[in-house]
């Protein structure tokens, strides 16, 4: 395992700029997560890591040691990194036993099948070593990959969108037995995705991309309740915009009440050197800051729901007109177009100058 640094690196194609300015720092045994639209770069970021693709500047750090620079990189076969695709990519006329030891190379036979038992108990495939590819379901052929690539004892695992051809409940399972595997291999980790509900059960790390950037490097719950700027929240969970009004600097006040917290400097549109009273903001409310309340006097309109097994996701109407969203434990099944109660509970103040 090894400790993976992208200090502003960048990276076109013709003309047209990838990834621009490019730089985090994944810790040695953590698990990270590039997270963004298709199209943001971010598997153009994996192959530069892996050596699939030179870079135009910056550099590249494997534990300590350069990978790659403008003008030079380290070939791939030599970067010791485990590499595990969106197909797969196992040999179909070879047994999972057999997948899993070819890259065992200079190994005795011995130590080779000592590794190869070791890694399928690992991945909970122990009985299955005789059989093909062809044999297995999506989720064990995603675990003979991830087998194989961690067999060599790599420094470094990437995969790409490796479970995007899964369905939901399937992945979502997956995702934390594969997060539990690396752990107990303390391996250094890589994923790319767009799926956010995956990067935030997989990842101690994550990078919200966008054009070729990262719009925030940070922790899942970070990310979700004090998100950079207008990108990452919209991009990551849900929620909704509603006006507010500065009052100082650590309170704003919107039509449901006053917030108390720290009040971003980008709420400063008038170019004043701090924000006073009647600086106007975007505040981000998540279904989980509006609480329903039967017995609050706060009343809002349901204009819409979404059942989800244990709760509904309601999107309420405020007396504004403004609207806000809602997660409320589906025993409370109310009608659209009924009042409910609601009450605040806001935890992170995170406000946006007004747009």
């Amino acid at each position: 395992m090894a400790e993976l640094i992208l200090d502003s690196v960048s990276q076109s194609y013709g003309t047209r700029q990838i990834i621009a300015d490019l730089s985090f720092t994944l810790p040695e045994g953590a698990i990270g997560c590039l997270l963004g639209p298709s199209g943001c770069g971010k598997t153009t970021a994996l192959r530069c890591i892996s050596g699939f693709e030179a870079i135009q500047s910056g550099e590249i750090r494997i534990g300590g040691d350069v990978a790659s620079r403008p003008g030079w990189m380290l070939p791939a076969e030599k970067r010791r990194i485990g590499m595990v695709f969106q197909d797969y990519a196992l040999f179909p006329h070879l047994t999972v036993a057999d997948n899993v030891g070819f890259g065992l190379r200079g190994e005795t036979h011995a130590a080779r099948q000592a590794r190869i038992a070791e890694m399928l108990e690992l991945v909970g495939l122990g009985g299955h070593a005789g059989q093909f590819p062809h044999q297995l379901s999506g989720g064990q052929q995603q675990r003979v990959a991830l087998a194989r690539a961690l067999a060599p004892r790599p420094r470094l695992i990437l995969m790409d969108e490796p479970f995007s051809n899964l369905d939901v409940e399937l992945r979502e399972r997956l995702s934390l037995e594969v997060r539990d595997i690396l752990k107990r291999e303390a391996t250094t980790a890589l994923i790319v995705t767009h799926d956010q509900h995956e990067a935030f059960s997989l990842a101690d790390w994550v990078g919200v991309m966008h054009r070729g950037r990262i719009q925030q490097w940070d922790t899942p719950y970070r990310l979700y309740h004090e998100p950079a700027n207008r990108f990452v929240a919209d991009f990551v969970g849900q929620g909704a915009l509603v006006t507010g009004e500065v009052i100082n600097d650590h309170q704003v006040e919107i039509e449901l009440g006053v917030l108390n917290g720290h009040v971003p400097v980008e709420c400063d549109a008038s170019g004043c050197d701090e924000c006073m009273r009647n600086c106007q903001v975007d505040v981000l409310l998540r279904p989980d800051d509006i609480i329903h309340d039967d017995d609050s006097l706060m009343l809002a309109e349901i204009e819409n729901k979404a059942f989800r097994g244990a709760e509904f996701l309601y999107t309420l109407r405020l007396p504004s007109g403004q609207r806000a969203l809602s997660l409320v434990p589906s025993h409370h099944n109310h009608a659209i177009g009924e009042k409910i109660g609601i009450r605040l509970a806001v935890d992170h103040v995170v406000a946006f100058r007004r747009e």
